[in-house]
């Protein structure tokens, strides 16, 4: 029998994203629990997203989860590298297969062109693509191409009629018409693959036997199976896992809910509790209990089980399960120690004393003054933002404006978040002191007090996100159509 090996793909360009670990959790079981490998690959080829810091939180965030793997970029096994920007030139060599069998080709055609055609595809209520222009160049206008150095992309071939048919484990048969799959661009004008080619060659190079993903990848699959017929190869099995929902049954995404993991972390969740969360998203023990660990789900799981309803991902019911853990699994010594380690590390409180040893007179001053440190929200009402010239509706701009530009940042560091603010302020023609106001309401519970910068730093991205929305609820939130209006206006910001 083959043996089974399974995969987690991360892109190193952001948060570690609690989807990332759901699936993680689901490839990690279903491997164990037939004695396979679990692997981890780095799809790092997006040279302008990717960030080593991002790939290091990724790491961390899965190994804090209990979700460890058996090959990967830290891990040595018999089919690394494991990031795919170590792997060019494994790359390289494939893609002049697929041209020397002509199912690739070059193609030349200029931003400007594309987007032409796509505009007059739309117009016309045709299916948008690329419409093989240079499908047509005869050898030796490529090679002159080629020769003269035009800037190019390579694109893989696709039949114009007739459909796709593969097999989901989850789904059964799926067909999908070969109309609706564009000639996908598999080389990059920077010499790079895109994930869909950079994909297939690694998971069959890497001997991944089942391809268990979200369900977003279901009409990227012809693409796939082409590919693998193109190079003569078998293909894995696929199985789509069904999304994870907000309670509006949208699909998870950080405006609407905390999808960091990072965020759990910090917030003070066990993260065995967390783990068990995903595990219960669409599946369940076959006992139906609740609580399980990652041990108990992989001598269960059973991926034929799955339902295919998006899951809801509910905080409320996750702060029950957490908070069952926390009375069932820690003694009292374990909890001290536990809740020690979260609210009072030595990196935490190194960052903290400096600002607090500048306010207080006594040691019994501390806990007022770094409460918003340790707690999940700040108890804040719309009085709070009471300000003698700013309206509540120029303190949400400040408030959304600033966490948009927060997000953008490529480093988190307290100098990074004062140029943000300063830049903004200016922008918005306000005086920063105005300008912080909200902010230290939103960040701190008040509007005086710690630096709100240099608080910003210490809490980090997803506890600065979760208060800056709260505060903008208590202001009386933003409809959809005032959130495009400040989507066009922050856009004009620059």
């Amino acid at each position: 029998m083959t043996e089974i090996r399974t995969r987690i793909a991360p892109s190193p360009t952001g948060d570690p994203h609690v989807g990332t670990a759901y699936i993680a959790l689901f490839n990690r079981c279903f491997a164990h629990r037939h004695g396979g490998k679990f692997v981890l690959r780095i799809e790092d080829t997006d040279q302008v997203r990717s960030a080593e810091h991002s790939e290091e939180d990724i790491l961390g965030a899965l190994k804090w989860l209990g979700l460890d793997w058996d090959e990967g970029p830290d891990l040595a096994g018999d089919y690394g590298p494991y990031r795919q920007s170590e792997r060019s030139a494994i790359y390289s060599d494939h893609i002049k297969i697929l041209l020397a069998k002509g199912h690739a080709f070059h193609c030349f055609c200029s931003i400007d062109r594309l987007h032409q055609v796509r505009r007059e595809q739309i117009e016309n209520k045709q299916q948008p693509g690329y419409d093989g222009h240079c499908l047509q160049l005869s050898q030796d206008e490529i090679q002159s191409k080629l020769k003269s150095g035009d800037k190019h992309v390579i694109r893989m071939k696709i039949p114009r009629s007739g459909e796709c048919a593969f097999n989901d484990l989850l789904r059964g048969e799926v067909r999908i018409a070969w109309e609706q799959i564009d000639m996908q661009v598999l080389i990059k004008s920077d010499g790079l693959p895109t994930y869909h080619f950079a994909n297939v060659v690694d998971d069959h190079l890497m001997a991944i036997s089942h391809v268990i993903r979200g369900e977003e990848w279901i009409n990227s699959v012809p693409k796939h199976v082409l590919l693998y017929q193109y190079f003569e190869w078998e293909a894995p099995i696929f199985c789509h896992m069904p999304l994870l929902r907000n309670p509006d049954k949208s699909k998870l995404s950080k405006r609407k809910n905390p999808t960091s993991i990072n965020y759990y972390l910090a917030m003070g969740y066990l993260p065995q509790a967390v783990t068990n969360y995903l595990g219960m998203m669409g599946w369940t023990m076959p006992s139906g209990e609740e609580k399980f660990s990652i041990d108990e789900m992989t001598s269960s799981i059973d991926l034929e089980r799955i339902s295919l309803g998006g899951p809801i991902f509910d905080i409320e019911k996750l702060d029950w399960l957490n908070g069952k853990y926390i009375r069932e699994d820690l003694s009292d010594d374990e909890f001290v120690q536990r809740f020690s380690q979260w609210a009072f590390s030595s990196e935490k409180i190194a960052a903290i004393i400096p600002l607090l040893k500048q306010r207080v007179e006594r040691f019994s001053d501390v806990a007022n003054l770094a409460q918003f440190f340790i707690s999940a929200e700040v108890q804040i009402s719309v009085e709070n933002f009471d300000h003698k010239s700013l309206s509540a509706e120029e303190m949400i701009r400040i408030l959304q404006f600033s966490l948009w530009r927060l997000e953008g940042l490529n480093e988190w560091s307290r100098d990074g978040i004062e140029k943000c603010f300063q830049d903004l302020a200016n922008k918005l023609g306000l005086k920063i002191r105005d300008f912080l106001f909200p902010l230290f309401v939103a960040i701190t519970g008040n509007a005086i007090s710690i630096s709100v910068i240099e608080s910003t730093a210490i809490l980090g991205i997803d506890i600065t996100r979760s208060r800056l929305r709260q505060a903008i609820a208590i202001l009386g939130g933003v409809s959809k159509k005032a959130a495009k209006n400040l989507e066009k206006e922050f856009k004009a910001l620059g």
